[in-house]
Order: structure tokens, then sequence, then C-alpha cells
């Protein structure tokens, strides 16, 4: 049976990735928002639908300390893992918009968080004002996905226009000027049903897998005789992200670069924004923060988001090499947390390996290809 629901779980996975993806992309195409439009918000808003619906329990059932947790662990998780993953199978292209806004915003919303929590606490007022940036964030996604479709129309009719006109001055057929006429997205609401049926379905089946995936592998992990708070520390935090694992990887395979990347970094918006906010914002007395909290998982959070900024910058590429390094730090978190839990005195040792040398050869690493960079789009200019 434990083998069944692994597969079952598995194939629900695949397939719910699938729907969605190409419900997705479709709907972009229909409506007029570009793919990184729709991965910010449709799909990242979807596949964390899993985060919200344990935090808000949590929250109503008197466990809004959950929360932080949750939101944490799947941001990191996000970045590291998915992110990491998704540029190893194919390298990820970033689009510009991403890196001027989105990820600066990320950035900025994570040190946020960790300053409204120094006194233990987010509060109902900070959860509300989170969450009223949410919707504030996710109009304007929807604002420039429409004004970008209204540019593209514009341009589409001017061109149209000039074909047409070429057409009739040569004597040919006006009919001629839209050939590719079956290349038109079908905007049709019955076609726009379908899309979103894909959608609600693929994300169904998203929730389905993983659930069936996380059941399975934590009866395989006590078969095999692993400990009940490893369990935690490992499968169960990284059941509610399974969604964007599937999401991303994907839309990587199937070339929906946009969607793979704006999944993750929507995903973490909407954790922090909609997740942590409501969560707060609902509980009685706020959401606490715990001291490992703020002296450790916060930072971690804080310092993955600003790792993404010069991965991003540089060529607008996040390489296969890259995304080693993510997947390696990713490890090396998990392993931080496993050794904090079962109070090793390893963690000492290893804190301070950590601090004292891998973390100053990646920001100089970081440092000098963000330089070497900059100069070589300098040169470019100047040329």
């Amino acid at each position: 049976m434990t083998v069944v629901l692994l597969a079952a779980g598995m194939v629900a996975l695949v397939v719910g990735a699938e729907l969605l993806v190409r419900g997705a992309s479709s709907l972009a195409a229909i409506v007029g928002l570009s793919p990184l439009i729709v991965g910010l918000t449709v799909v990242a808003f979807g596949t964390s639908a899993p985060e919200l619906a344990v935090s808000v329990s949590s929250a109503l059932s008197g466990q809004a300390d959950l929360a932080l947790g949750n939101v944490n662990g799947s941001n990191i998780f996000n970045v590291l893992l998915i992110l990491g993953l998704s540029s190893l199978i194919v390298p990820l292209v970033v689009d510009q918009k991403l890196i001027r806004f989105d990820v600066p915003l990320m950035v900025v919303i994570s040190a946020l968080v960790l300053l409204l929590g120094r006194d233990g606490r987010i509060n109902r007022i900070e959860g509300s004002v989170l969450f009223a940036g949410l919707i504030a964030y996710t109009t304007r996604c929807i604002r420039m996905g429409l004004r970008e479709n209204a540019s593209v129309l514009m341009d589409t009719t001017s061109n149209s226009g000039v074909t047409e006109l070429a057409v009739r001055t040569s004597g040919g057929d006006n009919q001629t000027a839209f050939q590719n006429e079956q290349d038109v997205p079908d905007t049709r609401p019955a076609s726009v049903w379908r899309q979103l049926s894909l959608i609600v379905v693929g994300l169904g089946l998203l929730v389905l897998g993983a659930n069936l995936l996380v059941t399975a592998v934590v009866e395989i992990a006590r078969w095999l005789g692993v400990s009940e708070l490893i369990i935690g520390l490992t499968v169960i935090a990284g059941g509610t992200s399974l969604p964007e694992v599937a999401t991303s990887l994907i839309a990587a395979i199937r070339g929906q670069r946009d969607i793979a990347v704006g999944n993750v970094v929507g995903s973490n918006i909407f954790n922090l924004l909609g997740v942590l906010g409501l969560t707060a914002a609902i509980a009685p007395e706020g959401a606490p923060i715990a001291a490992q909290a703020l002296v450790f998982d916060l930072p971690v959070m804080l310092a993955v988001a600003v790792a993404c900024l010069p991965v991003f910058f540089t060529g607008h590429v996040i390489s296969r090499c890259e995304g080693g390094v993510f997947l390696a730090y990713y490890l090396a978190y998990t392993a931080a947390l496993v050794l904090i839990a079962t109070g090793s005195q390893v963690f000492p040792l290893f804190q301070l390996m950590m601090a004292g040398f891998v973390l100053p050869l990646t920001v100089i690493t970081i440092f000098a290809v963000t330089t070497r960079a900059i100069r070589a789009r300098r040169g470019m200019t100047d040329q």
C-alpha cells in the first residue's frame, strides 16, 4: 500500500503540474498576460495554497507559531532547492522585469519581516499591513500585464495595417494579410473556461499528490528507523512546497522558463505577505517569532533572497553551476537544522566552518562574478 501511495503521489504531482503549466501558459496567451505575470500570480498563489491552508488552520487552532516556520522553510526551499534543481535541468533565463522589481521586493519584504519580528511577534496590525501589501502587489502585476498587452496590440494593429496596405497596393488578396489567423489564440469564453478548468484540476492533483507522497515517504522513513524529528524537519517541511517543485520542474522541461522562475519568486512574496500576513492578522495574539528563528532561520531566509540578486543579474541566466551551488546550500541548511534539533555538539564546528570559510568564499565569488558582468556590460555599451 505504501508503494502504491508513493507511485500514485508521483503520478498526481507530474500530471497536476503538467495540467497547471499548460493551462496557465494558454490562459496567458488568451487573456493577453505574459507568462511571467501568470507565473507570479496565478501559478505562484495556487501552488502556495498548501502553505496558506496549513498556516491559517494552525492560527485558528491556537498554533500560530507554526506559520513562520512554514513560511520560512518554504521560502528557503523554493529558492535553493527548486531553482537549483530546475536550473540543473536547463539554465533558466531570468526576465529583466523580475530583476528590476520582483526580486528586490522579495529582499525588502524578507528584511521587513525580520525587522517586524525583532520584538518576538508579528502583531495583528502588522499582519494586516503585510496582507494589504499582497493586494497591492497583485493589482500592480495585473495592471502591468494589461498595459503590456495593450502595447503589443497597438504594435500588432499597426503592423497589420502596413501589411494590408502593401497587399492592396500590389493587387493581391486582402486575405493573405491574415494567413496566420490560425495562430491567434482562441479567446472565446468556452476556451477561457477550459484553461481555467485545467488550472483548477492541476492544482487539485498537486495538493493530492503532495499529500500522498508525504504520507508514503513518512511511512518508509519510519520503516527505515528514521526519527520523527528528522522526518518533520525534512519530509514534512518540504511537503507543502512539493507543488512548487513539480510545477517549476515541468515548466523548465517544457521551456516555460518565465513560469518556472516566476512561480518561485511569486510564491515567496505570497508566503510572506499573504500566508504570514493573514495568519498574524487572524490570530488573536498575532504570530509569535521563536528565538531560534530570529538568530538563524530568518537571517538565512534573507541571505537566500539577497543571493538571488547577483545570481539573477549576471547575464540574466541561472546557470547549472549556480543551480548546483543553490542545491549544495540547501543540503547544508537541512544538515544545520538536524544538528540544531538533535542538540549535536558538532553544530558549533559546522557553524564556524560555514561562517568562517564557505560564506566568505561565496560572497567573494559572487562579488567577482558581478563585477565582471558589470564591466562586460559597460564595454558593450561603450562599443
